[in-house]
């Protein structure tokens, strides 16, 4: 069932995504070469603890982390740990503070040093098809619209869609209904109407869309070992439009 949240709770999820988005900026400033995947983790969390709110992925559904951080060809779910981040990796740090209550979500992949202009350009796709989508959003556009227009994006330019995971609502649980895909055709799907707050998130494959789990039962990554990339931002639906809560 797709929830309608009041101004009241928008306020609190906005809370919760402004607290998401600074943390991401502390991982991102913090990143350098030879630093673990476990110590860019303890950022994240210590940034959530100083601004009163909790790190809502540990212990979620048994995850150990307060971040899921990702690293080339990991496309979601890496569990932080000793792996050092190299000069010219990618690295995904997708999180959410839990505060009053309600959750953030939020994802940016960062560029570790200098990288190669091709995994500059899937970065560069990702984050563009990410922004796209929400400039479209407004009451009667129906969530296939933005799922085709993000596949398209990103076929375009020579990339691929993840089709296994999708983007959600949001509020007092991190998933809530309705998914939102990444894919899909337009004119097809759930109406979005004033009051829903959703996360559209993107994963893109440099090469196929095809992924495998890990033995870990948490990490994800492709099956060709070309890299991948994921943004994801969590909005607020208005009569107008809609209202990017996850950033500062």
């Amino acid at each position: 069932m797709i929830s309608i949240k009041s101004n009241k709770e928008i306020e609190k999820l906005r809370k919760a995504g402004e607290i998401t988005a600074g943390a991401l900026q502390a991982a991102g400033e913090a990143l350098h070469p030879g630093m673990t995947t476990r110590e860019l983790d303890k950022v994240v969390e210590r940034y959530f603890l100083s601004h009163g709110a909790k790190p809502g992925f540990k212990g979620y559904e048994g995850f150990p982390a307060a971040a899921c951080i990702s690293v080339n060809d990991e496309v979601i779910h890496g569990i932080p740990g000793p792996r050092k981040i190299m000069e010219g990796d990618i690295v995904s740090v997708d999180t959410g503070a839990y505060i009053d209550g309600y959750y953030g979500d939020a994802c940016k992949t960062f560029a570790c040093g200098k990288i190669a202009p091709e995994v500059q350009a899937l970065l560069d796709s990702t984050e563009e098809s990410l922004m796209m989508a929400i400039e479209m959003v407004k009451p009667g556009v129906r969530v296939g619209d933005i799922g085709a227009a993000i596949q398209k994006y990103n076929e375009d330019r020579g990339f691929s869609v993840v089709r296994e995971f999708v983007g959600h609502g949001l509020g007092r649980d991190m998933h809530e209904d309705p998914e939102i895909p990444n894919f899909g055709k337009a004119g097809k799907g759930i109406k979005f109407q004033a009051g829903m707050v959703v996360c559209i998130e993107p994963m893109i494959n440099m090469g196929s869309a095809a992924i495998r789990i890990m033995p870990d039962g948490w990490t994800v990554k492709t099956q060709d070992g070309k890299w991948s990339a994921h943004f994801e931002h969590a909005i607020a639906v208005t009569q107008t439009g809609a209202v990017i809560l996850s950033r500062l």
